[in-house]
């Protein structure tokens, strides 16, 4: 049996349209993202056993390439779709993000970052530059590897933040670990980076923490 002989009211890309994508299990929703199943499988079968051989839905978005492209009914050709579709979704909260100034969006801000960052499996440092209205002019990821003081250079921060002439600063990076719990190392790097872009009459305004599916500030705790 294909989608085409279920009942109209059931197949998924009418749900869909009566009743909006909410109402799709995840399943549905990777069978309309599949388009068509495999011999002997209709999609919502094909997309139930991907479901069930990652464990989540998750595990599956984030799965390595070699290892979906050799799942049954996905391959190179959906792989790259399904990456894509990711990256439009990235996209968008970062067009959110600049619509106006970035402090009276704090739910975009977090929603990008962790649709950016969560799913890393090193630790990234990026930092949001910010013009004198505090709106956003680029975000750029700028270290990769362990996040401590000599890891981060202030002076490459200072350059980057110049050549964008950004008046105000946002910093974040992910713990692969999941636990967004500051670190020590978090402060200390922090710090040194407000005094040295202080020197230039940079603002810092926060530090942002993104674990899994949390979002901790440094300014919010007190120790910015």
């Amino acid at each position: 049996m294909t989608l085409r002989d279920w009942p109209a009211a059931e197949r998924p890309r009418e749900k869909l349209l009566r009743q909006g994508a909410g109402a799709l299990s995840d399943a549905e929703l990777l069978a309309l993202w599949l388009g068509s199943g495999c011999p002997g499988s209709d999609a919502v079968a094909v997309a139930r056993g991907l479901l069930q051989q990652y464990g989540s839905l998750r595990a599956l978005l984030t799965a390595p390439a070699d290892s979906l492209c050799a799942r049954r009914g996905v391959g190179p050709a959906r792989y790259s779709r399904l990456q894509a579709s990711l990256e439009l979704c990235r996209r968008h909260y970062l067009e959110t993000l600049q619509c106006g100034p970035v402090l009276s969006s704090p739910d975009a801000v977090r929603d990008y970052l962790l649709a950016e960052l969560r799913d890393r499996d090193h630790e990234v440092f990026c930092c949001l530059f910010l013009d004198n209205r505090h709106r956003l002019l680029v975000f750029e990821e700028l270290f990769t590897g362990t996040i401590d003081g000599a890891s981060v250079y202030p002076r490459e921060v200072i350059k980057r933040a110049l050549s964008h002439r950004a008046a105000a600063l946002i910093f974040a990076h992910n713990h692969p670990s999941g636990v967004a719990e500051p670190s020590q190392a978090d402060e200390i790097i922090t710090r040194r980076l407000k005094d040295a872009l202080a020197l230039v009459d940079i603002r810092v305004i926060d530090h942002l923490i993104i674990g899994d599916g949390a979002c901790v500030s440094l300014a919010a705790r007190g120790r910015l």
